[in-house]
């Protein structure tokens, strides 16, 4: 009985890993596809008036415009694949019970894996169309991989905070 217990949980972790990876990142690749098809370069779409914009451009760099010079491309492509190769293990590692680490990791596997696609296909850089503030005090251009990546990342710090909390209190 214990193996196909076993067997049931990997199963229901790989499905909600492969659920909510597949789900964002066939998003997120459909949003690019769209904006590229729709809209030039530059373009501004007002959505909700000056406060959501889409603006097309392209992002030699990481999340919300991070540049690390003339070579942001290759360093950012070898740092995702190092990345997701880290939260595969850490997706191996992590028990089927833990949900919400499991859909944390899963959705910073899909941003990455989501602009990676971008930086293998296009040399100059992540299709970026998200555009939000007021006037001219604006976030930098960001996508839905953008978004997945930053939500993961703080769905995971909380999930280890609350297990080292657990630790130290000692249950």
């Amino acid at each position: 009985m214990a193996s196909s217990s076993a067997a049931a949980g990997t199963g229901g972790k790989a499905a909600l890993f492969a659920g909510i990876m597949g789900g964002v990142l066939l998003v997120d690749v459909a949003t690019k596809a769209a904006v590229q098809r729709m809209l030039r370069e530059y373009d501004q779409v007002p959505v909700v008036g000056e406060y959501v914009r889409l603006t097309y451009i392209h992002n030699p760099g990481a999340a919300f415009g991070i540049q690390l010079g003339p070579y942001s491309r290759e360093i950012f492509l070898v740092l995702s694949l190092v990345a997701l190769v880290a939260l595969l293990v850490m997706y191996w590692f992590t028990p089927a019970a833990d949900r919400s680490r499991l859909g944390a990791i899963a959705l910073i596997c899909a941003g990455a894996l989501g602009n990676l696609i971008d930086r293998v296909r296009l040399e100059r850089g992540v299709v970026d169309f998200l555009d939000v503030g007021v006037g001219t005090i604006r976030w930098p251009v960001f996508n839905v991989a953008d978004v997945a990546v930053t939500t993961g990342a703080i769905i995971l710090a909380l999930s280890l905070w609350n297990e080292e909390r657990r630790a130290s209190e000692g249950g």
